[in-house]
């Protein structure tokens, strides 16, 4: 996939926000600091397009780009993250759960995993979620750089247990290092 142009359209807090248009939409899902933004800036090739911060929370608004006037990319709100005031907490899986039943041109969404750690509760309540909305859902093993290969395998293999899948279908990203992003561009132009 060549990428041409990236535009930042909006952030959204609720449904009657969300931009309206027909575009494919690929949605990126996680918990706090799991590196969605850092994901979306590698995949891009933009290095400040969204913004990426070192303290989890970052992201509070479901942002929305463009790319090439034909394809939009959703940042969702991370979740999980203990520190942030409840008022704010509260308001994201609420925004989550609108977003996921209210975007019929939803095609993809991608539920990042920090592969050094083991998905919970959260991440299979989201992939229920999805399924139960019939949104196919790619797991992508984030930060793989921190692992040797060898850790990686038996990484994707704790993780593919947690969500009752085959360790094959996991795929493994880096923003340093790009690792994934031609994977994840054949997604992409797989499910457009």
């Amino acid at each position: 996939m060549k990428i041409n142009n990236v535009k930042f359209v909006k952030s959204a807090a609720k449904v009657a926000d969300f931009p309206r248009f027909s575009f494919p939409e690929f949605a990126f899902f996680g918990r706090s600091n799991v590196g969605k933004s850092s994901l979306i800036n590698m995949i891009t090739g933009r290095r400040n397009l969204v913004k990426v911060g070192s303290r989890p929370g970052v992201t509070k608004l479901v942002n929305f780009f463009l790319i090439n006037e034909s394809i939009c990319l959703a940042d969702m709100p991370g979740f999980g993250y203990a520190e942030l005031p409840k008022n704010v907490k509260g308001k994201f899986l609420p925004l989550i759960k609108d977003y996921i039943n209210n975007r019929s041109n939803l095609r993809l969404t991608f539920l990042l995993v920090d592969i050094r750690r083991t998905p919970g509760d959260l991440e299979r309540d989201i992939v229920t979620l999805l399924t139960e909305n019939e949104k196919p859902v790619a797991i992508i093993a984030t930060k793989c750089d921190k692992l040797t290969r060898t850790g990686k395998k038996v990484s994707a293999e704790k993780i593919a247990r947690e969500f009752d899948i085959d360790a094959n279908s996991i795929y493994f990203s880096s923003s340093k290092t790009t690792d994934g992003r031609k994977k994840i561009h054949r997604l992409i132009e797989e499910y457009s």
